[in-house]
């Protein structure tokens, strides 16, 4: 794996990548729950969740996590909840750089290669709930 270009990608990912996922985060817990103060709080932590991936910084990506989890349980909602926003996320970013990006084979080949290790962050980090 070019960890150059995996490096530029999670680059550009840190660069614009929280607005997308902030508001993709807000409108799932609005129709997940009809609490808008409790939905505002889970978007908060759930970014705090993402950047944190995005980041590669594990050890509080798990500490997030487990407060997100924490935070699930008066809401009545699941892990599967958690997982189908993260993968419907994912999609909106790869949505994203399909868009923005492909007149430039290198920048989308970045944040491809970028997009895969996420994916694969994610399956450890459900694998590990």
């Amino acid at each position: 794996m070019p960890w150059a270009d995996l490096s530029e990608g999670f680059s550009g990912l840190k660069q614009w990548s929280d607005p997308v996922i902030y508001d993709h985060l807000i409108a799932a817990f609005r129709k997940l729950i009809s609490d808008r103060e409790l939905a505002r709080n889970l978007t908060r932590l759930h970014a705090r969740v993402w950047r944190a991936l995005i980041r590669g910084d594990m050890e509080e990506l798990g500490d997030m996590r487990e407060t997100l989890v924490g935070a699930l349980h008066p809401c009545n909602l699941t892990l599967d909840h958690l997982a189908e926003v993260d993968s419907e996320i994912m999609i909106e970013l790869l949505d994203v750089v399909m868009a923005r990006y492909s007149r430039s084979h290198r920048a989308a080949r970045a944040y491809h290669l970028a997009l895969m290790e996420l994916a694969g962050r994610l399956r450890s980090m459900r694998l590990a709930a």
